[in-house]
């Protein structure tokens, strides 16, 4: 690869998870002249909504999954969730000529939190917390006495919190260890133990590895660090920039570029893309704890706080093409949920959080369920703070009841 002139465009993309994140990736590959072929395991998935054409499919079914992309034959297999049978992306990115973003091995290896962890913690200046993997109750035994109390049990492979628990007694380890097992997105059969990090706060740091035309080679770049508030393990508001000293931006920029370039070599093509990487911080101490290899849920707050959004800088970084992460103004962003199931959806107050907000960004997933995030609304502001409060001002004015419309 010499020059993004190499890739010839529209590009016909696989996208594996058409929730709303994918949506906006969707968006932004359309932007681009990009046909794109949404798949789900459910039918009227957000993406698919936008999409040129759409798939219902299993995608940790490793022949269903090898049925679709040999039939659609892409350019470009843009995953944008941990439930797919990894084994048969590598096979194709080995076989077809087609490209995985960012490539095959980071999908793998960060598809469940084993993989990922071992990975950081081998790496030299990386610095974790103490954790340990369990497949049995006495592990998670064993593991907390290395680890020690509190702690985290979590399932090795899960999104948005999911089986997560915080324990502070050995008492609790039995409930924990069920918990995180019926909460995995897969049942891998194991857990990660971690230890509690005493930290101030948490960030986001949106890692882009892009190709740079004059250098003829692959350069990595940061947003501004993005603050998150998380419920249950699941984010309920961002901010950017959030505060950190310059010494610990310093260290998180220094491990994100260790992790992302050694995903890189460990694969077979250059690793093009934005990665969520997520870090604990007090003071100027850092601790790596998360990445994924795709635009991530907390950094939705780009779209009203950046020039270009991480699903804008994610499109153009797997096409070849320049990014711009630049911060234009302070932003945060508020998610709407709902509170109970409900079959056909509708929204009120969308003009009243208009009225005291930038923007409401409605995901349009057919179904609810208590707690499922449906929409998010942005700000923008002086501070961070004060686009904090505008956007969570703009969310508390959003409902979602069943509507009265129904046939």
């Amino acid at each position: 690869m010499s020059t993004s002139d190499d890739f010839p465009m529209p590009r016909r993309i696989v996208l594996l998870g058409s929730g709303e994140l994918g949506k906006e990736v969707t968006i932004e590959l359309k932007r681009l002249g990009c046909q794109v072929i949404a798949v789900d395991s459910y039918p009227g998935a957000p993406a698919m909504q936008l999409a040129d054409d759409h798939r219902v499919i299993d995608m940790s079914d490793g022949p269903a999954l090898r049925r679709l992309l040999e039939e659609t034959k892409p350019d470009l297999v843009v995953p944008e969730v941990e439930a797919i049978a990894t084994d048969e992306l590598a096979d194709f990115e080995e076989h077809s000529g087609a490209r995985i973003v960012p490539n095959a091995f980071a999908v793998q290896a960060t598809m469940d939190r084993q993989s990922i962890r071992a990975l950081a913690a081998s790496l030299e200046g990386v610095r974790t917390s103490k954790f340990r993997f369990a497949s049995s109750l006495e592990e998670v035994r064993e593991a907390l006495e290395h680890t020690g109390l509190p702690a985290f049990i979590k399932p090795t492979m899960s999104s948005s919190g999911h089986g997560q628990s915080r324990i502070v007694s050995a008492q609790e380890a039995e409930a924990a260890w069920t918990y995180a097992l019926e909460g995995a997105r897969s049942d891998t059969g194991r857990v990660i133990v971690e230890e509690e990090v005493d930290f101030d706060s948490e960030i986001t740091l949106l890692t882009i590895r892009s190709w740079d035309r004059e250098s003829a080679s692959v350069v990595t770049s940061f947003c501004a660090p993005i603050g998150h508030r998380q419920e249950h393990g699941d984010y309920v508001e961002s901010w950017q920039p959030a505060k950190i000293s310059p010494l610990a931006l310093e260290a998180a920029q220094r491990m994100a570029k260790t992790v992302t370039d050694a995903l890189a070599e460990k694969g077979a093509a250059l690793a093009l893309g934005l990665f969520g990487v997520e870090f604990f911080i007090k003071g100027e101490d850092v601790w790596f704890s998360e990445l994924s290899p795709r635009p991530h849920d907390t950094g939705m707050t780009t779209m009203a706080s950046q020039s270009q959004s991480e699903f804008e800088l994610h499109a153009r970084a797997i096409l070849g093409l320049p990014v711009n992460p630049s911060l234009r103004t302070p932003g945060a962003s508020a998610v709407v949920k709902s509170s109970q199931r409900i079959a056909h959806p509708e929204y009120r107050g969308v003009a009243a959080a208009l009225d005291v907000a930038d923007a409401v960004r409605i995901f349009g997933k057919p179904v609810t369920r208590a707690g499922r995030r449906l929409g998010v609304v942005l700000a923008t502001g002086a501070t961070a703070e004060e686009a904090r409060r505008r956007a969570s001002s703009g969310a508390s004015l959003v409902s979602v009841v069943e509507s009265r419309e129904v046939e």
